[in-house]
């Protein structure tokens, strides 16, 4: 099968150049629905991957009404669907009313041979359960009302229990349909734009995270797959948010002030993964030979939303995709 896809690959860059993409000239493979599975299946395939490939993946932002516009926007550019497609649970109310439209598009996703992927910019619950990002996700709390949150028997810890119980139907459906789940909560822990970082220690970013894993695992939700995150800032210690190995299931970056990981970045994610998957969960510009070459072990890539085109030329995308090492979507073979 690997043959036959690259030679696609290169009919279809040929097409595309040539501006024939709609042409019957070379079409990737088609996609290989998946079956049921568990979380285990998917942390094996990406062990599996690990300094061999590395899945290719879009992020889709609101409106959740339209959750796969942007995998849309991949496939109208490279003629192929990323291997692993990003969705969120949502902030806004008009969003927070079509979750039900992202986790349909998560079903679909899946049956039609991508890994998914989920984050979730949770308003604080020193306020509604719906919220703007600016002030309700990108907002500061005090240090008592975080240790509030994460004390069980308060008010503010009530709310916060309320407010995971409204998103457990729709992650059950998923459970349900035997779609693992990539699920990246409280991402970038060690930036302070948002209200649940900035806060190192047992009883910071790592003890919400554990909280938030055993109250899901209280509901069954076994497909979940615990992807703990941090952002590449400068500053560094990034183990010093890290919830421990027994709650985390694959360790990942988000590369914004730099267009790409550094060697340093890459060494530091490695260090505290040990042997678990190391993923690049959010980045503007789509990876070069040069990172692709270079930092083997990552297991996949996410670009976000709007920074595909607004960060990207067309020939960067394609170059991405068709590189020998990215696994696009029809290319991901669970065991």
């Amino acid at each position: 099968m690997k043959s036959h896809v690259r030679a696609g690959r290169l009919a279809l860059a040929t097409a595309l150049v040539l501006g024939l993409a709609g042409a019957a000239v070379g079409q990737p493979a088609p996609a290989e629905a998946f079956p049921a599975k568990t979380k285990a299946s998917v942390i094996q395939y990406l062990r599996s991957i690990t300094g061999s490939n590395v899945v290719s993946g879009q992020h889709n932002k609101e409106p959740a009404s339209a959750p796969g516009q942007y995998t849309q926007q991949m496939k109208d550019i490279t003629g192929q669907y990323p291997g692993l497609w990003g969705g969120d649970l949502m902030f806004r109310a008009q969003d927070a009313a079509n979750r039900q439209r992202v986790i349909d598009q998560a079903k679909t996703e899946w049956a039609n041979g991508s890994l998914v992927a989920l984050t979730w910019h949770a308003c604080s619950p020193t306020g509604p359960s719906t919220c703007e990002f600016d002030g309700g996700v990108k907002t500061q709390i005090t240090n008592a009302q975080f240790t509030q949150i994460v004390t069980g028997g308060t008010a503010l810890n009530t709310t916060w229990r309320q407010r995971m119980a409204e998103v457990v139907p729709y992650l059950r459906q998923l459970k349900d349909a035997g779609v693992p789940v990539l699920f990246r909560p409280f991402h970038e822990m060690n930036e302070t734009w948002n209200w649940w970082g900035g806060r190192s220690g047992a009883n910071g970013g790592a003890k919400i995270f554990q909280q938030m894993r055993d109250y899901f695992d209280s509901q069954g939700l076994d497909n979940l797959i615990w992807v703990w995150n941090v952002q590449d800032n400068p500053a560094g210690g990034w183990a010093n948010y890290y919830p421990g190995n027994s709650y985390v299931d694959v360790v990942s970056l988000d590369v914004w002030y730099k267009n790409y990981p550094s060697a340093a970045d890459y060494q530091q994610m490695q260090t505290i993964a040990g042997t678990k998957p190391i993923a690049i969960a959010e980045l503007g510009k789509a990876p070069d030979a040069n990172l692709l070459q270079s930092q083997t072990r990552w297991s996949y890539f996410m670009i976000w939303s709007e920074q595909l085109r607004g960060n990207n030329s067309n020939a960067e995308i394609q170059n991405a995709y068709f590189h020998p090492r990215v696994f696009n979507q029809g290319e991901v073979v669970l065991p």
